[in-house]
């Protein structure tokens, strides 16, 4: 991070606030400039950093608050002893307070984002969210000080609320079935973008006092008034354990329920990610509803919007409740006599490209496709060769030659690989060669056994794509043998 004069035409005397240190900030790999503000008095920069290296780096979410006073060029720590992710500081409008998310449990990256308070000039800290069982994200202070907007992920859902400092009085202004990415003040409305399974990003107006949302952008109506779109319902699904889980269902445009359809069970990476009302230009509900597919997104254990104790569950528990939640969603819908049972699939990323690893050698011929993209196929080889050490250690419980850690023995008996000799339906399976949260191996390793199993495979590699397939002509290509995958052997 530098700091330089600036006079409207150039910049001048820069100076390196970080220097000799060996860090980033923002944070690698995805931090941007919500890890970095000025003070409002502009005598001072706070920062997100992670001042840690090698093997330590490697294992720990330990991110700290760094406050920087450019008069003084002294850094002090805000954060010191809070061991999990601190990050994206916001000054109140005087810069007597600053608020940041922290996450409290060391090495769990997906640990509830708590809100805390800092006064700057006693240095007391207050958590502010000890009542609400979510992650806030994307905070804004109201002028006066006394109040902050933010985004939040309830029940697949992410909506605008309030809260008031004082009281600590959280409301929701927005409701809907749509997720709002971001928010910001202009004037007396507030302005965010927004999603849907069936709308990509547009601009929307938003008066905090009544939630009334105006959209003002229109960027992509002129396709989308040419489409008809898919029907989205929402439905609690009881699981083997007895409780309910969250399912979208995306029945195809023009859905005839005297028909029968081919269905899609929807594997959600993560494992702790959002099922929400996300609009991928990959994993697009409305482009697989729209081919003439029922899609099943179960929001399985593990998933967040529901409170931190439902995310928690898959934790050390991977191929266990989270797989009997997904089986109970799509055995549920498949009664339905607009589904055609001999003709299901189930696709998935990441996370999910694992659970269709697993799924391929548990499924008890349910299905008759799959899809894996950058799973993970050999969970022991897994934990040393991705670069995030520190998610596996958490996940997994701990190494897999620690042999005496029940543990952790007991999440590598799920390694998909282990169950491969059951493989014996057609998979298409999907890498980049720049994958290095799960490197192209695993999905390699996979395409190869299923050859050596004579099992109907497909190995498709993108040599200049990382986890994630984000070039235009690349991302064409996906959809164009994602398709046609399920098409032979769902549909001919």
């Amino acid at each position: 991070v530098f700091v330089a004069n600036f006079t409207g035409g150039k910049v001048s005397n820069p100076i390196d606030i970080m220097p000799n240190e060996p860090y980033d900030s923002p944070l690698k790999p995805f931090g941007g400039m919500e890890e970095i503000t000025w003070s409002p008095c502009g005598k001072a920069i706070a920062y997100t950093c992670k001042k840690l290296t090698g093997k330590e780096y490697s294992f720990s979410t330990n991110s700290d608050i760094y406050l920087y006073n450019i008069e003084k060029a002294e850094t002090k720590n805000l954060t010191e002893g809070m061991m999990g992710y601190d990050k994206q500081p916001v000054f109140s409008p005087d810069g007597d307070k600053l608020l940041w998310l922290s996450m409290e449990r060391a090495g769990f990256e997906a640990d509830k984002d708590r809100v805390f308070m800092m006064d700057m000039e006693s240095g007391e800290k207050k958590y502010l969210t000890p009542n609400f069982d979510y992650s806030p994200s994307n905070i804004q202070w109201t002028p006066d000080g006394k109040s902050i907007y933010f985004i939040a992920g309830v029940e697949a859902t992410h909506q605008i609320y309030t809260m008031d400092i004082e009281s600590k009085e959280i409301k929701s202004i927005t409701e809907g079935l749509h997720d709002y990415h971001s928010v910001a003040i202009a004037g007396n409305v507030l302005i965010g973008d927004k999603v849907s399974m069936l709308s990509p990003a547009e601009i929307f107006s938003i008066d905090p006092q009544t939630g009334e949302q105006q959209q003002i952008s229109a960027i992509n109506n002129h396709i989308l008034e040419q489409l008809t779109m898919p029907t989205v319902e929402r439905r609690w699904i009881k699981s083997s354990d007895g409780k309910l889980v969250h399912t979208w269902v995306i029945l195809p445009p023009n859905f005839d329920k005297t028909k029968k359809y081919p269905a899609l069970l929807y594997c959600e990476g993560g494992p702790q990610s959002p099922v929400s009302q996300f609009w991928s230009y990959r994993w697009n509900f409305s482009i697989m509803a729209s081919n003439g597919y029922v899609v099943v997104a179960p929001a399985r254990r593990g998933s967040l919007t529901f409170g931190q104790a439902w995310t928690d569950e898959i934790s050390k528990d991977h191929g266990g409740q989270e797989m009997r939640d997904l089986l109970a969603a799509i055995d549920e819908v498949k009664q339905e006599p607009w589904v055609d049972e001999n003709r299901l699939g189930a696709i998935g990323a990441s996370y999910g490209g694992y659970t269709v690893f697993w799924m391929a050698g548990n499924h008890n011929k349910r299905f008759k496709a799959f899809i894996s993209h950058c799973g993970v196929f050999h969970s022991e080889m897994e934990y040393m060769t991705t670069e995030e050490m520190f998610f596996d250690e958490w996940e997994m419980g701990g190494a897999p030659w620690d042999t005496d850690n029940k543990v952790a023995m007991n999440s590598y008996k799920h390694s998909a690989h282990n169950f491969v000799k059951n493989w014996d339906t057609p998979i298409l399976v999907i890498h980049g060669g720049k994958d290095f949260r799960i490197p192209y191996t695993q999905g390699m390793a996979a395409f190869n056994a299923a050859q050596m199993l004579d099992v109907p495979s497909k190995f498709l590699f993108f040599p200049d794509e990382n986890h994630w397939v984000l070039k235009p002509q690349n991302g064409i290509l996906w959809q164009r043998e994602f398709k046609g995958w399920l098409d032979k052997w769902l549909k001919e």
